[in-house]
């Protein structure tokens, strides 16, 4: 059953995250598993990556510099001058500057293993910039959306290194356990895991969405299309815009820019995030698992052709 989801995983993502929508009480039962399934993405990748892949980024520090600036600070700046000429509701304004400011989400990793493109450089900038996002997102809501964001760096770091410690720690034992040939003739149950367990996480997080949908459905629907268009928007800025790296970096870098981390905002934001907000943290979800099951076509030709812009 497994590979089956893996043969077909950008199908299951798609239709998964709707589940928590059409059955809340399911995503009520799941709520608790957030912060697991949260995880497991970036260990799957990390049992399954090249490890030697890292050195050659470490090599050319240019890029993944660069990189990092674009998803923290040049894509929040992009999005806020996108919006100027429209005047969209207030919260609705910031949910999106600040999605753009935040760092991709854990699950870019998986996701690019599923499409094809570049793990190493998804799992390198995830975790940089996830390190790097509580130093620059005060910053960043302040001068664009005039919000003081009050998040204890001490504190969120020692949370993180702890998570991301024990991600490489078991992804340490497993690779010590199961031959390297193993893990590659069984990638599409891999694949499989990687995908049940991201819908998973998107069945919890659309906890109490349903019943917000119901009461104000055009506020949702406005909010979902919002994401989606900034989804899209992002990924299309972020693949030109490094494209000089090559066709399967420069997809990896869109995959980046347009998917982000809303969890981490909603950290910075505490007690400062009211229903709008958290309403388009939720739908903010349907783009980042529908949109890579829409586009694999593009993908696949883009990199069986290795065109040029």
């Amino acid at each position: 059953m497994l590979e089956f989801i893996g043969r077909h995983a950008t199908r299951f993502l798609g239709a998964g995250v709707l589940v928590g929508l059409f059955v809340p009480a399911l995503a009520e039962l799941l709520a608790p598993l957030l912060v697991p399934t949260l995880l497991i993405p970036l260990a799957l990748a990390l049992v399954r990556l090249d490890w030697g892949a890292f050195r050659v980024y470490a090599g050319r520090p240019f890029p993944v510099a660069l990189l990092i600036v674009w998803v923290l600070g040049v894509s929040p700046v992009l999005v806020w001058a996108a919006l100027a000429p429209l005047d969209p509701p207030g919260a609705l304004r910031q949910a999106l500057v600040l999605a753009a400011a935040s760092s991709p989400i854990v699950s870019c990793a998986a996701i690019s293993f599923i499409l094809g493109l570049d793990a190493a450089l998804a799992v390198v900038v995830v975790l940089l910039s996830t390190a790097l996002v509580p130093l620059t997102l005060p910053p960043v809501a302040l001068a664009l959306l005039g919000m003081k964001l009050e998040i204890e760096i001490g504190s969120f770091m020692l949370r993180l290194g702890a998570l991301v410690g024990i991600t490489f720690a078991v992804a340490l034992a497993v690779r010590a356990l199961v031959p390297a040939n193993v893990l590659e003739r069984n990638a599409r149950l891999l694949d499989g895991i990687g995908v049940l367990n991201m819908v998973l996480f998107a069945v919890a997080i659309m906890h109490g969405v349903t019943a917000l949908a119901l009461e104000r459905p055009g506020y949702v629907l406005g909010v979902t299309a919002a994401a989606f268009a900034a989804n899209a928007m992002l990924q299309a800025l972020g693949t030109a815009a490094f494209w000089r790296l090559g066709p399967r970096a420069a997809l990896t870098a869109g995959l980046m820019s347009g998917n982000c981390n809303l969890g981490l905002v909603m950290v910075g934001l505490g007690p400062q995030a009211d229903i709008d907000l958290v309403v388009f943290f939720a739908m903010g979800q349907l783009p980042m698992y529908m949109l890579p099951g829409l586009l694999f076509p593009v993908y696949r030709r883009v990199l069986a052709s290795g065109c040029k812009m």
